[in-house]
């Protein structure tokens, strides 16, 4: 009895010390989840990395049809580096089973114009557009869409008027433009098409809705919507996403104000939300009916106003939304937004610049989602096929500030899950820094032409270095720190932008779950220049920048080694004042 006990004990005590040992080894720290050096981050548990994806958003729809995985790997080159030493400023913990939702590759997109040339014959310019991959690209570009005639090479149709209004009422020279018009300074059709396919790109079109307007044929409504199923006929495909008209609330476009003297089917002198709309539908009709035609798919968008529409504003704004969703909400696949993010030409700050990249994405979405359920329309994919900052004065639209706020806008748009976006726009024209444009036309003193703004770099380290997921994150200790978080497929790899909009120095501790990282972590900081105070016309990546006035380390960013340090210790980054770091930590 005495030796049944005892071995009773002994198998309890056997028992007792493999548990221990069990739970010893599976609390103790993953490399790489020890940011501290000293705390510990959970079980092996945390380490099981499979992450699931969330039902599609409404609004973000087909955009998602060309999402691909993504693929990252380590590189076989960086510059060693030591992580920083003392406490941490800010923690940032990452879920990487916590999909918010997948990328979609289209809100990278940008635009083109018209007036930035012939671009085919611009093999620098291709050769920055095809790294940068915006995915999309609009055309013709902004208003000049409703004045444009796609199969024209000189004169407008014969029922175009000679004059139009312009936003004070007053009767102008109408100033049409040609898709067929080959001449050096301008932008044919067919040299559109050419450049998308040499930088592997695809197109958005924006058809000219206003001819159905100041058209003075019998049937001007018909006539336009004939012309652009033309276009989708002679486009045979190769476009998937038109836009119906441009802007055409505006008092600034072609067709906002017409002479009913010269109309023949009995319109207004004003445009309405509810006549775009009933317009709208016979252009749908007739540019789906082409493309059965032809065998394509196509989809397509009708403009919607962003935000609520203040006291000042027209009673067309007043009304548009309701017009459109009302008598057109269900009539198409898409619906258009632009927003300039900062209020209209005023002397704006950084700070006012950056809090509108981490506001205005999540208020538009907002409101739309307030606006389909008033007028009971199912949400829709959302397209933001302008955007850009309107803040001038300061030349910050052509500085590091717009580039940084161009990161912090891309992560809210994937965060607030958006469909599509294009930035405004890939050549301008300088007025003295106060251009949009993402490259220099040939205008900015002192800069090559073709050299690229700040901004381009930022948006194309972020298509590089962002996954095609992204995932869960917080940020614990300083309001400052902003953090999109994402994870690449095959690798696989944790992709993180890291953002300190303040004015001091940060060191962040960054801690992932359900992920394990391999022995060494890399990234790339940028920061501003010295020059033009809060708004440096220079952006420095791991300290390399520009050799003259403006733009970053030209075509030398494909050659810059990524900081590396050893996960031993933990993954931290030193983050300087408003400054963007693209961090990568691939899996063990």
């Amino acid at each position: 009895m005495i030796q049944a006990n005892v071995f009773r004990l002994i198998l309890i005590s056997l028992f007792l010390s493999g548990l221990y040992a069990a739970c010893k080894k599976s609390s103790s720290p993953t490399p790489g989840n020890n940011p501290g050096g000293a705390d510990t981050t959970g079980s092996m548990l945390d380490t099981v990395y499979h992450p699931v994806d969330p039902p599609v958003a409404a609004t973000i729809g087909f955009f998602l049809d060309g999402w691909k995985p993504k693929t990252y790997l380590a590189p076989a080159q960086y510059r060693d580096t030591a992580a920083p030493s003392g406490p941490a400023t800010a923690t940032i913990q990452v879920d990487m089973n916590q999909v918010i939702t997948k990328v979609s590759p289209d809100v990278f997109g940008n635009n083109a114009n018209t007036w930035m040339g012939q671009m085919v014959t611009e093999p620098t310019l291709l050769q920055y557009i095809t790294d940068l991959s915006p995915h999309i690209i609009r055309a013709p570009g902004g208003s000049i869409s409703d004045v444009y005639f796609w199969n024209q090479s000189a004169a407008p149709p014969p029922d175009a008027p000679d004059s139009l209004y312009d936003s004070n009422g007053h009767k102008v020279a109408a100033g049409y433009w040609y898709g067929m018009n080959t001449q050096n300074w301008t932008l044919s059709i067919d040299h559109y098409y050419q450049m998308l396919q040499q930088t592997h790109n695809q197109g958005m079109i924006t058809v000219n809705y206003a001819y159905a307007r100041y058209g003075t044929g019998p049937h001007p409504v018909q006539t336009a919507a004939h012309l652009a199923a033309d276009w989708v006929r002679y486009d045979h495909g190769r476009t998937h996403f038109w836009e119906i008209g441009n802007e055409s609330n505006g008092v600034w476009e072609a067709g906002y104000q017409i002479d009913p003297s010269l109309n023949q089917d009995g319109q207004p002198a004003i445009i309405t939300g509810q006549l775009y709309a009933q317009h709208v539908k016979v252009f749908a009709d007739s540019m789906r009916a082409a493309a059965r035609e032809i065998g394509a798919t196509i989809y397509i968008g009708a403009q919607l106003l962003d935000a609520p529409p203040a006291s000042w504003q027209t009673s067309t704004d007043k009304n548009w939304n309701a017009g459109v969703l009302t008598e057109a909400g269900n009539a198409v696949d898409f619906f258009i937004v632009h927003d300039y993010f900062t209020p209209y030409q005023k002397n704006s700050t950084a700070a006012e610049i950056i809090d509108s990249g981490l506001s205005v994405p999540a208020r538009i979405m907002g409101y739309l989602n307030q606006q389909f359920a008033q007028y009971g329309i199912l949400p829709k994919p959302i397209a933001l096929t302008e955007w850009n900052i309107f803040a001038t004065g300061s030349m910050q639209m052509v500085s590091n500030i717009a580039g940084l706020q161009a990161a912090i806008v891309l992560g809210e748009l994937i965060k607030n899950q958006f469909g599509e976006a294009s930035r405004w726009d890939l050549a301008n024209g300088w007025d003295n820094g106060n251009d949009m444009g993402l490259f220099n036309m040939g205008d900015e003193p002192g800069a090559p032409k073709w050299n690229p703004r700040p901004a381009f770099y930022y948006m194309l380290y972020f298509q590089r270095y962002f996954g095609d997921r992204m995932v869960a994150s917080t940020v614990q200790g300083s309001q400052d720190i902003k953090c999109y978080a994402s994870s690449f497929a095959q690798g696989p790899a944790a992709g993180l932008v890291l953002i300190n909009t303040g004015n001091t120095s940060q060191t962040v501790a960054v801690r992932l779950n359900h992920f394990a990282p391999a022995s060494r972590y890399y990234w790339f900081t940028f920061t501003g220049g010295n020059d033009n105070g809060e708004f440096s016309r220079k952006v420095y990546i791991n300290g390399q920048g520009p050799a003259g006035v403006s733009g970053g380390p030209a075509t030398a960013y494909n050659q810059i080694l990524p900081y590396s340090a050893t996960a031993s210790g933990g993954i931290r980054v030193g983050l300087p004042p408003k400054s963007v770091t693209f961090l990568q930590i691939p899996a063990r």
